[in-house]
């Protein structure tokens, strides 16, 4: 049985993939979490997660914008941005406490992105977690 991990692990694939120009992997979202396993309740959190980052794609594009430091959105690497749109969805939408999210994206980078990636997530999720807290 899958992790919730995993299931996020998916989602960061099917985020990747939708930036990467294919437009039409929402429509294929079910099959690909069949095919890695993800399945029952996992597969239901990872679609809603999906597709709840996929809803406010634009929203979340803002906070991340406005929590980079010194840094242009177009130049994060693909997997990186997908990271921090599924980071910023669960902290700003998710009753899940901000420093689990936040760990949770630190261990997806550390294990898909470049050496430096972790602490530039923490970084952000940080910031965007505090900008939560004064909403």
């Amino acid at each position: 049985m899958a992790t919730r991990h995993q299931a996020r692990e998916a989602v960061i694939s099917l985020l990747y993939a939708y930036d990467m120009g294919n437009e039409e992997i929402a429509k294929h979202a079910d099959d690909i979490l069949e095919d890695k396993k993800i399945r029952n309740k996992q597969k239901d959190f990872a679609l809603e997660l999906f597709e709840g980052t996929m809803g406010q794609l634009e929203s979340l594009d803002k906070v991340i914008i406005e929590n980079l430091k010194e840094w242009d959105f177009e130049r994060l690497g693909n997997i990186e941005r997908a990271i921090l749109r599924l980071g910023s969805y669960e902290v700003l939408n998710k009753d899940l406490d901000s420093a689990v999210i936040i760990n949770e994206a630190i261990e997806l980078a550390k294990k898909l992105c470049s050496e430096q990636s972790p602490s530039f997530i923490n970084g952000v999720l940080d910031g965007v977690s505090k900008t939560k807290a004064t909403k």
